[in-house]
């Protein structure tokens, strides 16, 4: 009788709870580099520190990224993208799951993951490859 009660109340909690949001989270951790180490990262014209930097970024949003260094500015445009799985899989737990996941913004994902500048080089900035 126990074990049932407990199986009762995590079908409803899985049900209830959107997938992305419970797996994901509403973040995407996102790395940040430069040839030479030590470029200013402002993210959204805000300072966020230096070279090599790891940050949490709401992965709901989009950011306008400037790396500056010895007065150079390399701007590039981080995006997000809706993760098809995550949909997939609140379709299938039901309306609860989707409401959650689109409020909450938990279903995007920030690219690219890894941005890294060479300031030694001249041209236009090339994000690295997404490992996904």
């Amino acid at each position: 009788m126990r074990i049932t009660k407990y199986a009762s109340f995590l079908l409803v909690f899985l049900l209830v709870t959107s997938c992305a949001t419970l797996f994901k989270g509403a973040t995407d951790p996102i790395n940040f580099g430069s040839n030479p180490v030590g470029a200013e990262v402002y993210v959204d014209g805000k300072l966020m520190g230096k070279t090599p930097l790891n940050l949490e970024l709401t992965s709901k949003k989009t950011y306008a990224i400037d790396f500056k260094f010895e007065g150079q500015t390399k701007t590039v445009n981080l995006t997000n993208k809706v993760g098809a799985g995550w949909i997939i899989l609140d379709v299938v737990c039901g309306l609860i799951p989707i409401i959650v996941d689109a409020a909450t913004g938990s279903w995007y994902m920030l690219s690219p993951k890894n941005l890294n500048v060479d300031f030694k080089s001249p041209g236009t900035f090339e994000p690295s490859p997404c490992p996904l």
